[in-house]
């Protein structure tokens, strides 16, 4: 439908003025187009408001040429008039309204509305806006935020794989900015260009039409082929510029590399560092530069003979870069102060090495008793010879100084060294230094000498009294006279006055102990003895002495610790913690015989210390000596004949010598003593002995009379049933677990092997199920119980009920490590470092959960990680044997033989006794009377060969 079917059929009368144009007028709001002549009207996207109510009101006034018109129908259509139909703007919204306080007032309240409906809408605006960019974020992360769990992942990276990572070409240049560059036009193609340029004129001349317009442009164009008439020239010119630019670069060139080999011989060093010499300054510190200068100015013009302030200005200007004007400032302030030596010291520091020896030189003439500048002028000499000639000018105005002393022995021979000293101690007694080494270039009887000199002269001083004891040690002086010394001096330093301090005699003595090229033991005993006690409470005295031993054992200062433990054991000889540690001490650092005369010593004063009596017995039985062992032993049943740990100690002497008889000839009359017999120990350790023998009955007897005397000793029953098991006998084996279930409830070993039995033996995986259930409803938060129960379905097939009783053994026992670890390696390959990281964060210090993460970076290969990570589960419990048979087996695949060396001989050290493998391979009566290295051994078979128990 166009515009021209929407306007009357009936023409329109003419109006007296000017006829106005409808079809360039804009179409009123909500005009339909047809609807004048009962059209059925429609609306559009761009239309407000329905169309035919709309349409119904614009023709209420009657439509142009229609009945009633009247003389509307006469009137001018004028623009700037209100019309219905046309819709211009009038009446309330006319142009020529004036804008008044009502006006004003209405659209402040309008804003004020405004304002207060944004106001509540704002809080769900915000909301909405949170949501939206929250979701942006979640959508479109930051590249930190992509990369934070490879960031955590560089924690781990160590050293060496750092190291090993590879150096990355030079891509500076892929990395530079594009952006528009220009490089010279080629010679060639600037006159080749030229050429082209005059032909390419002419030609166009030719073709134009001498009657066209365009014959004053082409005549202006072939115009152009006569300044390039003489294109020779300007071409040998191009080539000219040409040749000169490439000498100035072939010039260059040749300055910057080697012309034999065509190496480069700029010093990149030389080059980073003047580029670092270059300083470029911001308006704010320039600002600033110039206020300070401005400053400094006033208090150098204020007071002229002030050094500082001539100081002050000339580094101001160094650090702004003017080093002339500085150098400039610190002469003028070297004129008018010439009595301070900072002045001079700072003036020869802005100067040139040459022009500073000159400066210095002034310096010395006008301050001739100042060591500062005779130092720095030593200083700038290259030549020792110059700096001896220097310095000994220096000595001859300043005869007093010991630092000029000193500088100018140092550089002396060790004989002109010597006549120095000499003149240096006549010119300055007081100096302590300077009779010390004296004493270290003389002759013994000189020395002495020296330091008898050197104790009157300065006889406040202690370093000369301790050189004097290292001085009679060193030359074969027994304790004695050493002591003698050291006591003298104490007294001695005290009637002049000294006050003695103990922790800095202390501190002597462990220098005395360090000192080289040899150790002075005799000093620092004879330090210790003297001021051990000096300012200690007798109360405290004990306290004291043990804990300087043991930080003076952690620092390496094993001798001072050996004195101070004889002081404390001279003074407390009856306190046995004190002999043990000082056994630890030995046994550490010390030989075998010092430590067997110490346990000597022990026994005899702590007779009843049974620690100290099997201390002793197993230090002789591990030096070889069976028989001192049994000695030692049988005065320690003398001294302590009711004693459990000295039976049980001679039983192990003979059963671990492979001396069964002897062992149950001793549990025999153990049992018989009155004593002895009330302990349960000796009755399991006697069943051991007939198993040993492979008694049965024997066995089976004391087993029984052992559970008559004690019936809630757990391991009685625990052995009856292993008995019964050997035997084959499962009832006899039942009954004998039940019955200890029943004295001892809470034993985990029992209901674990009732458990076993029922799965092994009877086959019944339902009723070891139940037991363990029963066990943890008696025993609960025992993850022992729980761990039973996992490896009972992992035997029996069921991986997915083994996963259940996991996740509620965690959530029963969420800070078990011995879980966390089987949690570790039941999981998935893939889930296995996520595993680890949350058994971390759980228990960190866990030595099953190290131990399993250390598998882990064994799996992965990652060396240096897992050797670390075993030595830590190690370190945190030795006693667990089934660690030390992974990192054993570790270093076996990867190791040296030193590291496997090292780790054996740390495991027997340790002497574990737990681990699930361990006491599996350990108890088996196969592997009775093995040394620790071969359990260790025989466990990493079973590593290999067998599964969990």
């Amino acid at each position: 439908m166009t515009r021209e079917d929407t306007l009357p059929t009936r023409p329109m009368p003419k109006a007296p003025t000017t006829k106005v144009d409808f079809n360039s007028l804009k179409a009123p709001s909500g005009y339909v187009p047809g609807l004048g002549r009962g059209a059925a009207g429609f609306t559009t996207r761009s239309d407000i408001g329905p169309a035919r109510a709309g349409g119904l009101d614009a023709l209420k006034g009657g439509a142009p040429g229609s009945k009633g018109g009247g003389d509307n129908e006469e009137a001018v259509l004028d623009d700037t008039k209100f019309d219905e139909f046309m819709g211009n703007d009038a009446g309330v919204f006319a142009a020529t309204g004036e804008y008044d306080e009502d006006d004003k007032e209405a659209d402040a309240v309008w804003e004020s509305v405004d304002n207060f409906m944004d106001e509540r809408r704002r809080e769900a605006r915000e909301k909405r806006l949170k949501e939206e960019l929250e979701r942006y974020r979640a959508e479109n992360p930051k590249i930190t935020e992509q990369f934070a769990d490879l960031k955590r992942k560089l924690s781990d990276v160590s050293y060496e794989e750092w190291e090993a990572i590879p150096e990355i070409g030079d891509y500076t240049i892929k990395k530079q900015r594009r952006m528009e560059r220009f490089a010279p036009v080629p010679d060639s193609l600037l006159a080749r260009a030229a050429a082209e340029a005059s032909g390419s004129a002419g030609n166009l001349a030719k073709s134009l039409d001498p009657n066209s317009g365009l014959a004053s442009v082409g005549g202006g164009l072939n115009g152009l082929t006569t300044p390039m008439g003489g294109a020779t020239s300007t071409v040998s010119d191009l080539t000219a510029i040409g040749t000169g630019r490439g000498t100035v670069l072939g010039l260059k060139l040749d300055r910057m590399a080697d012309s034999v080999t065509g190496q480069t011989v700029v010093d990149p060093k030389g080059y980073l560092t003047d580029l670092k010499s270059i300083k470029i300054s911001t308006d704010a510190e320039i600002s600033d530069i110039k206020k300070a200068r401005h400053l400094l100015k006033s208090v150098i013009q204020t007071n002229p003979r002030h050094a500082p302030g001539w100081i002050a200005a000339a580094r101001l200007e160094e650090v702004a870069g003017k080093l002339a004007d500085a150098r400039k400032l610190i002469m003028q302030g070297c004129e008018l102060c010439p009595n301070s030596e900072d002045i001079w010291l700072e003036a020869a520091r802005l100067q040139t090495p040459d022009n500073a020896k000159a400066l210095l030189a002034r310096g010395v003439a006008q301050l001739p008793e100042s060591t500062k500048l005779w130092m720095a002028a030593a200083k700038l000499e290259t030549d020792d010879t110059a700096k001896a000639r220097v310095l000994r000018k220096a000595l001859e105005r300043i005869p007093t100084s010991v630092r000029l002393w000193k500088a100018a022995v140092e550089l002396a021979e060790e004989d002109d060294a010597r006549i120095l000293l000499s003149r240096a101690v006549e010119c300055c007694p007081q100096a302590v230094e300077l009779w010390l080494a004296l004493a270290r270039l003389e002759t013994y009887e000189n020395a002495r000498k020296v330091l008898n000199n050197a104790r009157k002269a300065v006889p406040t001083e202690p370093a000369i009294w301790i050189t004097a004891a290292k001085l009679e040690e060193a030359n074969g002086a027994e304790q004695g006279q050493v002591d003698k010394i050291v006591a003298r001096a104490i007294k001695s330093l005290s009637t002049n006055g000294v006050v003695i301090h103990r922790d800095a005699w202390m501190k002597e003595a462990e220098n005395a102990e360090r000192s080289t090229p040899a150790p002075h033991v005799f000093t620092c005993r004879a330090i210790v003895r003297a001021v051990h006690s000096l300012g200690v409470d007798a109360a405290d005295l004990e306290g004291t002495l043990v804990a300087d031993a043991e930080e003076a054992a952690k620092r390496g200062s094993v001798e001072a610790a050996r004195a101070l433990y004889n002081q404390a054991l001279t003074t407390f000889p009856s306190q046995a913690h004190i002999w043990r540690q000082a056994a630890q001490l030995e046994k550490a650092h010390g030989t075998r015989a010092q430590l067997d005369e110490l346990l000597r010593r022990a026994v005899q004063f702590c007779p009843q210390a049974e620690v100290l009596w099997l201390m002793a017995a197993k230090e002789a039985w591990l030096g070889g000596d069976v028989d001192g062992s049994r000695a030692i032993l049988a005065r320690a049943f003398a001294a302590n004949p009711d004693s459990e740990q000295i039976w049980l100690a001679a039983f192990k002497l003979e059963f671990e010598n492979n001396e069964p008889e002897r062992a149950r000839a001793l549990l025999a009359k153990a049992r018989e003593n009155e004593a002895a017999s009330a302990y349960p120990r000796v009755w399991m350790k006697s069943a051991i002995v007939e198993r040993e023998l492979g008694d049965v009955a024997k066995e089976r007897a004391l087993l029984e009379e052992g559970i008559r005397r004690f019936p809630t000793f757990e391991k009685f029953y625990l052995m009856l049933g292993q008995l019964e098991q050997r035997c084959g006998n499962t009832d006899g084996a039942r009954v004998a677990y039940r019955n200890g279930l029943a004295r001892c409830p809470a034993s985990i070993p029992l209901w674990r092997a009732a458990a076993r039995l029922e799965e092994e033996a009877a086959g019944n995986v339902g009723r070891a199920r139940a037991l363990l259930e029963q066990a943890r409803l008696k025993n609960p938060k025992t993850d022992e119980l729980w761990l039973a129960a996992i490896r009972t379905e992992q035997r029996a097939g069921n991986e997915k009920a083994a996963d259940t009783v996991l996740a509620k053994a965690l959530q029963d026992c969420p800070t078990s490590g011995l879980l966390w670890a089987e949690a570790i390696s039941m999981a998935p390959r893939p889930a296995r470092r996520t595993k680890a990281t949350d058994a971390l964060k759980r228990c960190d210090n866990d030595p099953h959960v190290v131990a399993a993460v250390a598998q882990l970076f064994w799996a992965d290969r990652k060396v240096e990680k897992a050797r670390s990570w075993f030595n830590r589960a190690v370190t945190l419990n030795p006693n667990i044997g089934d660690h030390w048979a992974h990192f054993y087996k570790f270093e076996c695949q990867f190791g040296t033989p030193e590291q496997q060396a090292e780790v054996s001989s740390r495991c027997t050290a340790a002497e574990p006794h737990h681990g699930e493998r361990w006491c599996r391979v350990s108890k088996d009566p196969r592997n009775a009377h093995q040394p620790v290295e071969a359990l260790l051994r025989r466990t990493v078979q079973d590593l290999d060969t067998l599964p969990p128990p």
